[in-house]
């Protein structure tokens, strides 16, 4: 077997290097209609709950059909089920668009909410395949590194998508914000279909059900807390986009700084990639994946008594950098285990827990802030993240792994 080739040159993969930009374009798209969509909702009507509820409509196709949608993708084509959850987030941000270049500033909340909702439901669809087919698009021995550049794109995201939809809200408004979000999904969606349609599973397995899916992680106890660890993520990084607006409503800030919040999340998050290969070496990605957790868990408690708005800002820069370094220690554990036959029905878990939990910590959030304070809310969240870095611990993670990934425990080094 030749040895991996480094970062940069699966990056300029010919399969690969589409594939990486598309969707770091379409990560900053995704974000750009994350924060506009948050904008519009606060400034129409200046509920935190119903700016929860933004999370909970996006996020709550997960819950309902993403186990389907992974069985689909461990007996289907997966570029063509990527294809079509690529189409239906297009058809979600187009349709806010058209709304407010039609209707004006204020579309009916209802009509928003259901084109969320569209964007949730070609997340579901496309989400368990996209993942499940990311170790054929590169070579044996180097998933670990197209995890690590994953995560990247996923940062890359984090760190600019929110302050573009910030300053786009604030400049050329918020028509504009998600007409680009839109195309920036199209041109991932052209990149999909010139992919390989090499990635079959079909017939990969005997069972390829749900059930069997779920019997195969309930038997395997560092894979269920790889999975736990990766809701408590979603969970730890929900109060970026939903606690943003009442936050800088606290310190005198307006739409700006709620993307400035989100920014310095995803900043943080984008930093972290830097010394993630040489934090793997030294410490190993099972004691990775719990510090990480504990970093989400320590901005959480900063932003409680953060009373300045650098203090904020430096609380969820520290809250991105754990959101790396965990998912990537999670994700290069998980592929370490899992082979090809299940990968897409534990994929499905995976986004299940990492943005299916979105809606539950968007809901409590949205409502312990209204009912109680934005404190409450930070702190229930560091309580659950704290819960899970208990859970991730290096003495459950040191399971021996049973994947067939060559080197998915190492390091994901240039």
């Amino acid at each position: 077997m030749p040895a991996p080739r480094s970062l940069l040159r699966i990056a300029m993969d010919r399969v690969f290097g589409p594939f990486f930009v598309g969707k770091l374009l379409a990560n900053v798209g995704i974000w750009i209609f994350n924060i506009a969509t948050v904008i519009l909702v606060f400034d129409s009507t200046g509920s935190p709950l119903l700016v929860g509820l933004v999370s909970v409509m996006l996020f709550a196709p997960q819950v309902l059909l993403v186990t389907v949608s992974g069985a689909v993708a461990d007996r289907a084509n997966r570029k063509v089920q990527l294809l079509a959850g690529r189409l239906l987030c297009t058809a979600g941000t187009l349709a806010i668009w058209l709304l407010l270049w039609v209707g004006g500033e204020s579309p009916p909340t209802w009509a928003v909410m259901a084109a969320v909702a569209t964007v949730g439901v070609g997340f579901t669809v496309g989400g368990p395949a996209m993942q499940a087919m990311l170790p054929s698009l590169v070579r044996p021995g180097e998933t670990p590194k197209a995890v690590a550049l994953d995560n990247f794109s996923f940062a890359i995201g984090r760190a600019f998508g929110p302050a573009v939809g910030g300053v786009m809200a604030v400049t050329v408004g918020l028509t504009w914000a998600f007409g680009v979000s839109t195309v920036l999904h199209v041109v991932f969606g052209v990149v999909v279909a010139t992919l390989p349609s090499g990635d079959h599973p079909r017939d990969a397995a005997d069972d390829v059900s749900i059930r069997a899916g779920l019997a195969y992680v309930a038997s395997r106890p560092a894979i269920a807390a790889v999975l736990l660890g990766v809701a408590a993520i979603g969970i730890g990084a929900d109060p970026a986009i939903t606690l943003a607006p009442s936050l800088a409503s606290q310190v005198g800030g307006g739409a700006d700084l709620v993307g400035t919040f989100a920014s310095a999340f995803g900043l943080g998050a984008f930093v972290a990639f830097f010394p993630q290969s040489l934090l793997t070496r030294r410490l190993g990605s099972e004691r990775l994946a719990s510090l990480g957790l504990l970093c989400m868990a320590a901005g959480a408690v900063v932003l409680i008594v953060a009373t300045a708005t650098w203090v904020a800002v430096l609380a969820f820069g520290l809250a991105g950098v754990g959101m790396t370094i965990s998912l990537t220690a999670l994700g290069t554990e998980l592929y370490a285990r899992v082979p090809g036959a299940f990968r897409g029905r534990v994929m499905a878990l995976w986004l299940l827990g990492f943005l299916g939990s979105r809606p539950l910590a968007a809901g409590l959030n949205g409502v312990l802030a209204d009912v109680l304070s934005v404190g409450a809310a930070l702190a229930a969240t560091a309580v659950l993240v704290l819960g899970a870095a208990w859970a991730c611990r290096p003495l459950v993670l040191r399971e021996p792994p049973s994947g067939i990934e060559p080197g998915a425990s190492g390091s994901a080094t240039t």
